[in-house]
């Protein structure tokens, strides 16, 4: 049977009635080969999954998904704007495509000459940082997507609501643009609330960056397909250096804290790799079906043996800790190193000669450039997030979702999280990729 969401509700909030002639010259007419504006009656379907004799339920307009688009009629006069854009959190690829897509759509589709770009997070808000803005342009941005990491700089934490909100209002900023992820998020939309709250009619519209692809109601994250495809490489470096070994095995850490797609994901790219690691599936170390049981075993039928593991797997058989980190994410300890110690611990007392050789390529994934496919979509993310914007949308992420995109409450974007389905066909494929059993849990 098919799993229904209760209580779907992706009401985008509006700061007032769209009633300025849009700047940007489209079609209304379906058919005449001209690009149309989007009309705000066009919606998606979020659930298009159907079974068979099974009752259809009415849908409700709430339980639908806003096509994101240009409007014909916007919110804002173009030439009374001041736009402000923030990257929060950690580096992801495609930060500064999405900030290039934000400030060359403002400035050529819609005229708006002010772009306030905030340095270094939310933290560029507060006074006791004193960080100057970036003025941005077309000439400052032009050649900032072939670059890693973000121009503006970023940070975690500083979300000071008050004093953030405080910052707006003296900047006299009317659209303020929040790159990042779940905290971000979260933060974004306290913000706006706080500026509902004095009356403050800002726009507040957030750009998804969660390189974990974590993030609901969101298809893809940008930077995501970057992140695999640098992935393979390194999974590709640990298997050769384990292929030539004897008894080799090849460890790669990735990113995952709590969702495995990243792992998943390159498991599949790099048809070679014999163990896959996540979060949402617990295994045991030790006993004849545990991890390290397995991995003799797999020795004995190839010479070597490759694993994937996400950073968040495994946390179960490590001292557990109530730190957070500035974004209020639980600090995790070290998995990478820990499963390194304990393979060679286990091999050493069965007198068994091993070769291993542990990768860490985080850092080296998070501070690249993006690649093609995640350059093509972080444009079309800024794009309509600077329509949505224009037109008086706010508390709202720009998605791809379902192949369309949409706009998302962010209220709905963190309600919860994106896991890895253990029964899902996804997971399934792993499964068959790397031949690991379905379960290394000894009940």
């Amino acid at each position: 049977m098919i799993n229904q969401l209760e209580n779907l509700d992706f009401t985008i909030p509006s700061l007032g009635k769209a009633n300025v002639a849009s700047p940007i010259k489209m079609s209304k007419i379906r058919g005449d080969n001209r690009v149309n504006y989007v009309d705000e009656s066009e919606v998606y379907l979020y659930n298009i999954a159907a079974q068979v004799g099974q009752e259809s339920k009415p849908v409700k307009l709430k339980e639908c998904l806003e096509k994101a688009g240009p409007r014909e009629q916007i919110y804002f006069n173009p030439g009374h704007v001041h736009a402000g854009i923030v990257t929060c959190g950690g580096l992801c690829p495609g930060l500064n495509n999405v900030i290039r897509a934000v400030v060359r759509t403002l400035w050529y589709l819609y005229g708006v000459r002010r772009i306030s770009g905030i340095r270094n997070g939310y933290k560029g808000f507060l006074p006791e940082y004193s960080l100057p803005t970036m003025d941005l342009n077309p000439q400052v941005v032009e050649d900032i997507h072939q670059k890693g990491g973000t121009v503006l700089g970023s940070s975690r934490g500083g979300a000071d609501v008050g004093a953030i909100a405080d910052a707006i209002e003296k900047m006299n900023l009317n659209i303020l643009f929040s790159i990042g992820g779940d905290g971000t998020t979260k933060g974004a939309l306290a913000i706006a609330e706080e500026l509902e709250k004095r009356k403050l009619k800002v726009a507040v519209v957030g750009i998804p960056k969660t390189i974990d692809n974590d993030l609901s109601f969101i298809q893809r994250s940008f930077g995501f397909e970057t992140a695999v495809s640098l992935a393979e490489q390194a999974a590709e470096s640990a298997y050769i250096e384990a292929s030539d070994a004897i008894n080799g095995i090849g460890l790669v850490k990735l990113m995952g804290r709590e969702s495995g797609f990243i792992a998943a994901q390159t498991a599949l790219a790099m048809s070679a790799v014999n163990f896959c690691l996540i979060p949402e599936i617990p295994f045991d170390l030790d006993g004849p079906k545990g991890l390290l049981a397995c991995i003799d075993r797999r020795l004995d039928e190839g010479k070597s043996v490759t694993i994937l593991l996400a950073e968040g797997a495994g946390q179960e058989h490590l001292e557990a800790s109530d730190a957070t980190d500035l974004s209020g994410n639980k600090k995790l300890n070290d998995i990478g190193l820990f499963l390194k110690q304990k393979m060679e611990d286990y091999f050493k007392t069965r007198g068994r000669e091993i070769h291993l050789k542990y990768i860490d390529p985080g850092y080296m994934i998070r501070s690249a450039p993006a690649n093609a496919t995640d350059s093509i979509y972080c444009l079309r993310l800024g794009t309509n997030a600077v329509h949505a914007a224009m037109a008086g949308k706010t508390k709202v992420l720009v998605s791809f979702l379902n192949d369309h995109f949409v706009h998302v409450p962010m209220k709905m974007a963190i309600s919860r999280r994106n896991f890895v389905n253990p029964e899902g066909s996804l997971w399934s494929t792993v499964l068959t990729a790397t031949r690991q059993p379905e379960s290394m849990k000894n009940d």
